[in-house]
């Protein structure tokens, strides 16, 4: 028996309609999953982003650990060569004083004072030879040097016949590191005459010869 058009479209309709409705049944079943699977996203993107952090933090400390000891060290090396940067000086000068010692001991016993006089003398050119070889430190000074207020201090002046003043007399040496004056010397001065105390002392000499 032969069916008819309509039965046919209302098969095809029905078959449809049940399609339609298993399709929605997979949908609505299908959502909880899709939830569940995006909850379980969020999750491992926080688990992971605590991850980061705490390494950020502990990188962040080990750094500021090597930096504190970092500048530790420094002020440690800073301070050992403030304190022991005269070490290679002491270290000669402590032979100097060697010298002295043993210059005392036979001065003690020594009945030539010109011995004992010769021996302190060998150990200042001694001390001065080394001063100047090793370290560029060299005294100067002498009388008759003309005088430079630039590396001489008058402590005091006398009029004199002289063209230009002079060092008349060398209370304390003066001395240089290299080209630099580290004490200056002290000095006594031979001033030029004016021509007023040329004239006083003029009057003076006449006065005396009458």
């Amino acid at each position: 028996m032969s069916r008819s058009k309509e039965m046919i479209n209302e098969e095809l309709e029905a078959v449809q309609a049940t399609a339609v409705e298993t399709e929605e049944k997979a949908k609505k079943s299908e959502q909880p999953v899709q939830e569940e699977a995006k909850e379980l996203s969020l999750e491992e993107k926080c688990d992971e982003l605590e991850k980061q952090n705490a390494k950020l933090k502990d990188d962040y400390l080990r750094k500021v650990a090597d930096f504190d000891n970092y500048r530790k060290r420094m002020i440690k090396e800073k301070q050992d060569a403030f304190d022991y940067a005269n070490t290679a000086i002491l270290t000669d000068l402590v032979a100097i004083l060697d010298d002295f010692d043993r210059g005392l001991a036979a001065a003690q016993e020594a009945t030539d004072v010109q011995a004992v006089v010769d021996g302190i003398k060998m150990i200042n050119k001694q001390m001065k030879g080394f001063l100047e070889s090793k370290y560029d430190l060299s005294s100067y000074c002498e009388v008759g040097d003309a005088f430079d207020p630039n590396i001489h201090e008058a402590l005091s002046s006398v009029p004199f016949d002289v063209v230009e003043p002079v060092c008349a007399e060398v209370y304390l040496k003066g001395y240089k590191l290299k080209d630099r004056v580290i004490r200056h010397a002290k000095v006594m001065v031979h001033m030029p005459k004016t021509k007023a105390e040329e004239n006083f002392c003029g009057d003076e000499e006449a006065e005396l010869d009458a």
